[in-house]
């Protein structure tokens, strides 16, 4: 009984990998055309089913995800740069590529960037980022893939506080560059949170060791807080125009006025004061430096 099961499994793999490779050779001469509708071209793809392919691949599951990922690659450079350019069967060989290789670190990665390329490319961040999502869930020591993940969020999305989330969980992998967390801080930052972004630089300070990235730490925070208090002390003003018709010139007019108990100082303990427009500033004699906004993307 045992012998003809083996028998079967072989009579099995005699028929299947060599259909199964027969339609990886149809699907890459069907590709390679260049004159085919969109209609056409959504039903070119033989095998669509990540599920059924790696049944189908007995064993050579690495072998196929470097063939689909070549197809991938060939897919979009024959289309990238043209106007009005199609990518319907982009997402469905990174798909199976992927599934037949969770480890394929190369497929996430540019796969990533071809999706999200807008212009002359496929334009579909969203994608971009399931796609590096599923390879950090198959890779979770992969910081790079955070990289990748804060990259989409903060140029395609617009989106700041995921990007500061995605680089922030990527700088506690092993072997990430401390680089990560501060950039996390400063896009959380641009992104108007700076209760996460001081949170972020206090744990860059507490956790590292070089002297020179603590003292940013705590030169930021100090900005931070500097920050944070002026909005605050811009609040207090607001609500001392609405009683007496002007904004205060000085910060113990705020006091007498009930508003504050006392003249309010910044993290080195100089007074605060109010500029020529009226919104509190810095004493001019203070060393604390408020942080300016991320403006662009770090050259790492």
């Amino acid at each position: 009984m045992k012998q003809g099961s083996r028998a079967r499994a072989l009579w099995t793999a005699f028929i299947a990998v060599p259909l199964l490779f027969a339609a990886i050779a149809g699907l890459q001469a069907r590709i390679d055309s260049q004159t085919r509708s969109v209609a056409q071209q959504e039903d070119e793809l033989l095998l669509r089913s990540p599920a059924l392919i790696q049944k189908m691949s007995l064993g050579y599951d690495p072998l196929l995800a470097d063939i689909y990922w070549t197809r991938a690659v060939q897919y979009f450079g024959a289309r990238f740069g043209t106007k009005d350019a199609k990518y319907e069967l982009l997402w469905p060989l990174l798909d199976i590529c992927t599934t037949l290789d969770p480890k394929m670190i190369v497929a996430y990665r540019f796969g990533a960037v071809f999706l999200s390329e807008r212009g002359t490319g496929p334009g579909r961040a969203d994608l971009a980022v399931m796609l590096v999502k599923r390879g950090i869930a198959a890779n979770p020591d992969e910081w790079r893939l955070n990289i990748d993940l804060g990259f989409l969020y903060y140029w395609r999305l617009k989106d700041y506080q995921a990007s500061a989330a995605a680089l922030y969980e990527g700088s506690k992998k092993p072997g990430a560059p401390p680089w990560m967390a501060v950039m996390a801080a400063r896009v959380a930052q641009k992104g108007g949170s700076l209760d996460t972004s001081r949170m972020i630089w206090s744990g860059i300070y507490e956790s590292n060791r070089d002297p020179k990235i603590r003292a940013q730490a705590l030169q930021t925070m100090q900005g931070l807080k500097a920050e944070e208090d002026e909005a605050q002390l811009d609040a207090l003003a607001a609500e001392y125009q609405k009683r007496f018709g002007q904004l205060p010139s000085s910060m113990d007019e705020l006091r007498s006025a009930g508003l504050l108990p006392a003249v309010p100082v910044d993290p080195l303990g100089y007074p605060y004061v109010f500029g020529p427009d009226g919104k509190a500033a810095l004493n001019p004699d203070s060393p604390v430096v408020i942080p300016k906004e991320m403006g662009s993307a770090s050259g790492h």
